[in-house]
């Protein structure tokens, strides 16, 4: 009786221990097959993160999906195009020639200048000015790799092929100061003058006062303060946070009217109805 009892006890046991052992062995994925499922999860969502964070191409003008050319332009040494418009008396009846560049969310139309200053005035004076559509804006091709320097240059190519003289005028409204600090520093021996019309600040350029630009900063809205915090700290993260809907991203971009003046307030009409006339051609 013992025996077989032992014997019994034994089986019952050893079906336990088969049964925990199929348990066991059932379930666990083979760990090459882990690592591989785990790099597959980070592949897809680097490539969300990637899809994220880069802007969609661009559409080319002229090509056969992108917008059609209605501006004058003129063709670069490397195949991009620039677009233009001219304003003011006859290129070659001018006195004085100025390259005006525009600034954010804006196109060769938006000449700040023309919206205060009558015909009459810019005939006597003798000026003339030629409105640009700065790389990636308007009807002007994008540059990849556009920089300070590589704008100058297609500036000064520019006014080159339009044939303004040994020196011209510069002048850089809002996001379009950037572009005359470029010239400043690049083709210094090409201007006549340069002019800054409400100029973007770089609130981290040593040459200001510390205590100017930290009061000047926080007195940004707290949305603009981390916009230009993630464009200066982390530049390739700029699409991503003035397109996300996690945070309030850029006022300008958003096209907020937060950051007015109760005068400006007063001139955004006329602007407005300055725009309209091309906005709907241009948007």
């Amino acid at each position: 009786m013992a025996g077989g009892a032992t014997r019994k006890i034994s089986a019952a046991s050893a079906r336990a221990h088969t049964r925990k052992a199929k348990q066991k062995t059932s379930f666990p994925l083979p760990f090459g097959m882990m690592k591989n499922m785990i790099a597959l999860f980070g592949i897809v969502i680097l490539a969300l993160i990637y899809m994220a964070i880069m802007p969609p191409p661009p559409k080319i003008c002229g090509s056969s999906n992108g917008p059609l050319i209605t501006a004058p332009r003129v063709k670069l040494s490397d195949g991009r195009y620039l677009a233009y418009k001219e304003n003011g008396v006859p290129r070659d009846q001018a006195k004085h020639k100025f390259v005006f560049i525009h600034g954010f969310d804006c196109v060769r139309h938006d000449v700040a200048l023309l919206t205060t200053t009558s015909p009459e005035l810019m005939q006597s004076l003798g000026i003339y000015i030629v409105s640009i559509d700065r790389p990636g804006y308007g009807e002007s091709d994008p540059h990849p790799k556009r920089t300070p320097k590589t704008l100058a240059l297609d500036i000064e190519e520019l006014a080159d092929q339009l044939e303004l003289g040994s020196k011209f005028y510069v002048i850089g409204f809002s996001m379009g100061g950037q572009a005359v600090w470029g010239l400043l520093k690049y083709i210094p021996h090409r201007l006549a003058g340069a002019i800054l019309l409400t100029p973007v600040t770089n609130y981290w350029w040593d040459s200001f006062p510390a205590n100017l630009t930290k009061q000047a900063y926080y007195e940004q809205l707290v949305q603009d303060q981390w916009t230009l915090r993630i464009a200066h700290y982390f530049p390739w993260l700029t699409y991503w946070w003035n397109t996300q809907k996690l945070f309030p991203s850029s006022s300008v971009a958003t096209g907020s009217e937060d950051i007015l003046l109760e005068q400006d307030r007063v001139l955004m009409p006329i602007f407005d109805s300055y725009q309209s006339e091309y906005r709907a051609r241009t948007w």
